[in-house]
């Protein structure tokens, strides 16, 4: 499973395991995987904690990091993240908040304690304010490899200086055009994710996808992204001519993952038909788990879902309610998730999950193989 971008990192298969658990991350690359932490969720205080953190456990071990940097930022994005988050926070229509409480409320979900605040009342996503701070804070660790902006090609001055730092950057898309303005504007590396993935995806589904964003920017390393659960999929990426596969919804229901058990058991019951794409989260169109909270807002009696990131904001007191409350909160939960969810059957330490990849992996090859005569 050695490919070139498996030699440029110095790991030993090139599956590319994106999760917003430390744990996760660490796990993946120490079993020889290339492990990538989601940044959007911490406070840039929080975040210089668990890179800090990440590094105790990881040991020598290579790992990346995935930041939120929209392609058209919200105005005054130049400004200290917490000041933009109370501007953007006092701007939300009264009528979204009362439509979420409304919500949460008809699903009996209590209110937080006095004295709790929600999420978007200390943490703004996926604007550069933020991500320039996570940015800063990753290029401090000798052991992150690589920075993806899970929106596309970060900004010029950006990617020259995560480049002048001895880094690769990536950017996810999910449209062949998209690739080719990444790549133009000095991406190192294409994530191609297809319509399938969880969270934020394209229309595309990915058998279509891949080749296409392949062969456009060729000789470019392409990571093929969306609907990968097992290795035999991993081969039909790099048989496209992948450098190896970007993989999310695949760890949610791992040993390591900090996701409730309430949500993994949602998980773990769900079916690949159970996914919808929806706004609800976040303002843009994000895979995750059908319930009322995304039927809610896409019903008659919704203001409609906000632009990102103040949907976002919306969202996040139901998903900090969520936490504090999972069992009252199991109707409502936002859950990000790829069709390959309807895969996911039993909770697995990641290190297995990895193994099981290659494994998987060399069988399929192997059939291959068998089938053109080159045993």
């Amino acid at each position: 499973m050695q490919t070139e971008l498996c030699k440029a990192l110095g790991i030993d298969f090139p599956i590319f395991a994106f999760s917003h658990c430390r744990d996760v991350v660490v796990e993946a690359s120490k079993a020889g995987a290339f492990g990538v932490l989601g940044a959007v969720g911490f406070t840039p205080e929080q975040f210089a904690r668990e890179l800090d953190r990440l590094d105790e456990a990881v040991g020598d071990r290579p790992y990346g990091v995935d930041v939120v940097i929209p392609a058209h930022d919200v105005p005054g994005a130049e400004k200290d993240p917490e000041t933009l988050r109370q501007e953007l926070f006092n701007s939300i229509p009264q009528e979204h908040r009362q439509f979420a409480k409304k919500v949460l409320a008809e699903s009996g979900v209590p209110e937080l304690p006095e004295g709790v605040k929600h999420e978007g009342e200390y943490l703004l996503r996926s604007t550069a304010a933020t991500a320039r701070r996570h940015v800063e804070i990753a290029l401090r660790h000798p052991n992150v490899k690589l920075i993806a902006n899970a929106l596309g090609a970060p900004p010029p001055d950006l990617v020259q200086q995560i480049k002048a730092s001895g880094r690769l950057v990536a950017g996810l898309c999910g449209d062949a055009l998209q690739a080719k303005k990444h790549a133009d504007q000095g991406v190192d590396i294409i994530v191609a994710q297809g319509s399938e993935g969880g969270g934020h995806t394209g229309e595309i589904g990915s058998m279509v996808l891949w080749p296409e964003v392949i062969d456009l920017v060729h000789p470019k390393p392409v990571l093929a992204a969306g609907g990968i659960g097992n290795g035999r999929q991993i081969a039909a990426a790099i048989s496209m001519g992948a450098e190896g596969v970007w993989t999310g919804s695949l760890w949610l229901t791992t040993t390591e993952s900090d996701l409730t058990d309430v949500q993994k058991e949602l998980l773990l019951a769900a079916r690949s038909r159970d996914t919808v794409r929806s706004r609800s989260l976040t303002g843009k169109p994000c895979r995750m788990l059908r319930n009322k909270w995304t039927e809610a807002w896409d019903s008659r009696e919704s203001p409609g879902t906000l632009p990102l990131p103040l949907q976002d904001l919306v969202a996040a007191e139901a998903t900090s309610r969520a936490k504090a409350y999972p069992q009252k909160a199991r109707d409502v939960t936002i859950n990000p998730v790829g069709q390959i969810v309807g895969s996911l059957h039993e909770i697995r330490r990641t290190r297995d999950v990895v193994r099981t990849l290659a494994e998987e992996y060399l069988d399929a090859v192997e059939r291959l193989n068998r089938v053109t005569g080159f045993e």
